[in-house]
């Protein structure tokens, strides 16, 4: 039986929007954190010229192929096991790389491991897109994000909403350059930065 996530279903078309721009000139993208695997069929299916490389940690990887079994893309790859905090980083090169709704539920020491991977892997001029709820100024940009920060952290107090300016700085400490922030609905966001080998 495959997994199934409401979220992905609600934000998958608003998501594709900004992929057709963002991506337009890639190739290959990695998928960090594949969870149900309906994301990486949903946009292999309506991006057929990129490549989608699933990942996500092995006990994920059922579910994941259980989506892609059934789509039967040729363009969509089999997971990849990716811990973003361990040494098993991918050696292949990818031109685009994706994440929804990770940020949020991982500690900031794995955020950090994350945009570093995504820094090494990224050609010049590769593209970052991070979907997700974020906040501005240390500030929340609504009342639902205030209740599902507060929820997150009583589950994990490692996890919790990330502040614009605190991952930009990751993002420029691993040679990505801010480029877009495009607003999504229900209090989402998609934030995206370049690879910029100066």
């Amino acid at each position: 039986m495959k997994p199934f996530s409401d979220a992905c279903e609600e934000n998958k078309l608003p998501i594709l929007e900004v992929l057709k721009i963002e991506f337009a000139n890639c190739r290959n993208i990695l998928e960090i954190g594949s969870g149900t695997g309906q994301h990486a069929v949903f946009f292999a299916s309506h991006l057929p010229y990129l490549t989608w490389q699933t990942s996500d940690l092995e006990t994920l990887h059922p579910g994941i192929n259980a989506w892609r079994e059934e789509a039967d893309l040729a363009n969509l790859n089999q997971p990849i096991s990716l811990d973003v905090t361990g040494p098993n980083w991918p050696e292949s090169v990818y031109d685009g790389v994706f994440s929804a709704n990770t940020a949020h539920i991982m500690s900031w020491l794995a955020v950090e491991k994350m945009f570093e991977g995504t820094g090494k892997i990224l050609p010049n001029g590769g593209c970052l897109c991070l979907y997700g709820p974020f906040n501005y100024n240390g500030r929340y940009t609504s009342d639902s994000n205030a209740r599902f920060d507060q929820w997150l952290k009583n589950r994990d107090p490692l996890s919790g909403l990330r502040d614009f300016d605190k991952l930009d700085a990751l993002a420029s400490r691993n040679g990505m350059e801010f480029s877009r922030d495009y607003e999504m609905p229900v209090n989402n966001r998609t934030l995206v930065w370049r690879k910029n080998d100066r």
